[in-house]
């Protein structure tokens, strides 16, 4: 086996932690699959023998390479058209990792991720690599060459800022688990037959609902407030979709989803916020341009992630 072989099985090994990385940092999967690859042109080029742990050098290349893009986002999507969400990423398969707590699988919610939006680059950083990779502050620190006390107290921010905003979900058990599924399945069957008297069941008085068309489709430009409100955008648009649309589950982010294909194309997402037995928050992804590695997932299951 060549050496070039065995670098390049060597990353291989690490490149399903390097996009659920990257991918925190950007809530994009395609940017995140660029990192991946820019890491693998830089690891290439690296002299090895001076690298005494890949994970660990590759996790300072990923990052650095994910802060270099997050400020050029932030220019970006505050510009975006209407709400921004992240690009769905398909995880019963494990493409951000193992989600087998309830904790690990908030860390790769929609609704977290939104609210990471709202640090600066190092901030998230230092929360993406404490909270869902349980670095230390001394490997954090040497990561983005800080300080051990430095990172502490970006991390403290961080963690005030996510927390004041209500990322800090409340523990689920298996009953919660199951019931969630059950509320998105009693939408999704409602979205199925046009049957908004069915949706009106399991949507909480307080709803919101988020669409992200990114200005290519047709979206509510601002976000939707209330039960009423939201029935009445629904029942304006499902007409347009119940007779073309094929609905069906999906675990996306971490959490039962509902899945919306025309033909054999991706058309939306809709992850849920789910509280005391009803939908609270309902995010739809119906931007088709972040929609692609989502439908390449569901299209092609055990194609590996960041490839």
């Amino acid at each position: 086996m060549t050496g070039t072989t065995e670098s390049a099985m060597e990353f291989e090994a690490h490149r399903p932690r390097m996009f659920g990385l990257a991918y925190r940092m950007l809530g994009s999967a395609d940017e995140a699959e660029d990192v991946v690859q820019d890491a693998y042109l830089r690891w290439d080029g690296a002299d090895r023998s001076a690298v005494e742990r890949p994970s660990a050098w590759l996790a300072k290349v990923v990052t650095n390479l994910c802060l270099n893009r997050l400020t050029s986002a932030r220019a970006r999507r505050e510009q975006y058209p209407g709400p921004w969400l992240p690009e769905p990423v398909v995880t019963g398969g494990g493409a951000l990792g193992p989600l087998e707590s309830a904790e690990q699988r908030d860390a790769v919610s929609t609704a977290l991720l939104v609210l990471l939006e709202r640090l600066t680059p190092t901030e998230r950083a230092v929360y993406v690599l404490r909270e869902a990779f349980a670095y230390s502050h001394r490997e954090i620190a040497g990561v983005l060459d800080v300080s051990e006390a430095n990172s502490r107290q970006l991390y403290r921010r961080a963690a005030g800022r996510v927390t004041e905003h209500g990322a800090r979900f409340p523990a689920r058990g298996e009953r919660d688990e199951q019931r969630h599924r059950e509320l998105v399945e009693s939408f999704v069957a409602a979205a199925r037959e046009g049957d908004v008297a069915g949706l009106e069941k399991v949507l909480a008085a307080d709803v919101t609902l988020w669409s992200d068309g990114g200005g290519v489709v047709s979206a509510a430009r601002r976000p939707i407030l209330g039960r009423d409100k939201v029935l009445r955008f629904l029942a304006g648009v499902m007409p347009r979709y119940t007779g073309a649309m094929r609905f069906t589950t999906a675990e996306v982010n971490g959490t039962t989803a509902l899945v919306a294909w025309v033909g054999g194309t991706l058309a939306a997402t809709a992850t849920f916020e789910v509280r005391d037995g009803a939908v609270t928050a309902v995010h739809s992804v119906v931007n088709p341009n972040k929609l692609v590695f989502a439908e390449r997932q569901l299209s092609h299951p055990g194609e590996p992630v960041g490839s």
